[in-house]
């Protein structure tokens, strides 16, 4: 007979033996409150179905209403609102932006009039309305950082008066916090949040998002690598970070999600500031595609990946899946 002195004083499996107490010790937990759904707008003339990114599409100012209304019903806190613009409507300097009836401040004003306790975030970004793809003006085949500052800064005031709640600058330009910040409390509207596109990485997971935007065929071969950051730096995001905070950002995003768990996890440790993941396009049709070929459960591999940014520190999570995570949340209730 084996020395009982043999064993082991402590057994980590005692606490996995059922379920209630795996439930009782678990570190982590999401919730509906963790979750941010990305939409796209489009005018009633435009095309709907988003080739590259299964389940999503582009919604018209009417259809996003009931959008909206759901996700209020259902407890997500926000969407982010990002504008379809058809290629052949699209100019060099992106001037429709700056119009006081473009397509996101006549969505924002309705999604006030239609909703109650549903945050609005706005992606703040020229791409959307430029006819190279770029998310800056370009001259000379130089993209300008500080003219693009100042007309994203000027955007923002637009897309505040029109009743955003929080904007968020994704470009990547050097001090465009800064510039936007001190334009929106100029203009009063100092309540407005910012949430920044901190560590925003040059990545071939976009083209999903890119296509669904409208950009991908503007962009062609071209690329973004002189403003968005190298996937090979971590200290770089840090500075970046802390950059944008000094200038006034209130909530930091990392873009994409899943490859960059460890900038993430750096980030929340050193700023402690509200701190977002991007799950994107790229990422969610890998999901897609391999539980469509039977490859994986996509329902519990989506919850384990949710999970994992928690983990590593997400206040919240952006993610096309927003609806999918409700429905699991909901039904294990």
């Amino acid at each position: 007979m084996q020395d009982i002195a043999e064993f082991p004083q402590l057994r980590m499996r005692r606490l996995r033996k059922a379920d209630w107490k795996r439930r009782l010790v678990q570190e982590h937990t999401l919730s509906v409150s963790d979750l941010i759904f990305p939409v796209f707008v489009r005018e009633d003339h435009q095309e709907a179905e988003v080739n590259l990114l299964a389940g999503c599409q582009r919604y018209t100012v009417s259809e996003l209403m009931g959008v909206a209304q759901n996700l209020e019903k259902r407890g997500v806190p926000a969407l982010i609102l990002f504008p379809y613009h058809d290629p052949k409507q699209r100019t060099q300097d992106g001037v429709e932006l700056l119009s006081k009836d473009n397509l996101m401040c006549r969505t924002i004003r309705k999604l006030k009039e239609s909703t109650q306790n549903l945050g609005i975030i706005v992606d703040l970004a020229l791409d959307p309305y430029s006819a190279h793809g770029q998310d800056g003006i370009v001259r000379d085949g130089q993209i300008l950082n500080d003219e693009t500052s100042q007309v994203l800064a000027d955007y923002a005031v637009l897309l505040a008066e029109a009743g955003a709640d929080i904007i968020a600058p994704s470009d990547m330009m050097d001090g465009r916090i800064g510039v936007v910040r001190k334009t929106l409390d100029t203009a009063g509207h100092s309540d407005v949040s910012l949430m920044s596109y901190s560590a925003k990485y040059s990545s071939t997971l976009y083209s999903p998002f890119r296509d669904a935007l409208g950009s991908l065929q503007c962009l062609g071969q071209a690329d973004k690598k002189t403003y968005q950051m190298n996937p090979a730096n971590i200290h770089e995001a840090l500075r970046e970070v802390a950059l944008d905070i000094k200038e006034g950002a209130d909530m930091i995003i990392i873009k994409p999600g899943l490859p960059y768990l460890d900038v993430l996890a750096k980030v929340k440790e050193k700023f402690c500031y509200p701190t977002y993941a991007y799950h994107v396009s790229g990422e969610h049709m890998m999901l897609k595609a391999a539980a469509e070929k039977s490859y994986l459960d996509y329902e519990q591999s989506l919850i384990e990946i949710m999970l994992s940014f928690k983990r590593a520190g997400a206040d919240g999570i952006i993610t096309y899946a927003a609806l999918d995570v409700a429905d699991i949340l909901e039904a294990s209730t």
